[in-house]
């Protein structure tokens, strides 16, 4: 496997990583859309797929305290040598959360579709572009929940602007 090879992999597996732990914050939420009912939705404090990463990410935590034990711990609790065949690098196993623009981008970062397309688009967030009702990226495919929740953020969010 080549260089890029290896780092878009890596890439898409910390993705993956990121999207399977969100999930499970929306489900002990009891729904995703009922995480904003009192609140204004802003896509500016949201990442690009609309997530809020928790502020005990053992990922960010593990890349902010430069303890590269605890990110192995992390890359094994999140299996993405199993689920995707990639081998632990302290290099990539990285995170910074996805709109640090002064940081290096790790191998979740790097590889969001969603966060790239975002950021063609001009957005903060997801919630704020026309297409996401069709949209097709992977994250939405693999986590069907989450982009339900989504959506229906979305929903709420164009109440509060119109």
């Amino acid at each position: 496997m080549n260089r890029r090879n290896f780092f878009k992999k890596s890439t898409q597996a910390g993705m993956a990583c990121c999207a399977m732990l969100m999930s499970s914050k929306f489900v002990a939420a009891g729904s995703f859309s009922k995480m904003f009912v009192d609140e204004k939705i802003d896509p500016e404090k949201l990442n690009y797929c609309g997530y809020t990463c928790p502020e005990d990410c053992k990922f960010y935590i593990a890349t902010v305290e430069g303890d590269d034990t605890k990110k192995k711990e992390a890359f094994d609790v999140w299996k993405l040598k199993e689920r995707y065949g990639i081998e632990f690098d302290t290099k990539i196993a990285i995170c910074w959360r996805c709109k640090n623009q002064e940081k290096p981008q790790g191998m979740v970062v790097s590889n969001c579709t969603v966060r790239a397309c975002a950021i063609e688009k001009g957005f903060d967030s997801c919630i704020q572009c026309g297409e996401l009702n069709s949209c097709e990226k992977d994250l939405w495919k693999r986590f069907p929940e989450f982009y339900k929740g989504v959506k229906k953020m979305q929903v709420k969010y164009k109440e509060q602007i119109a």
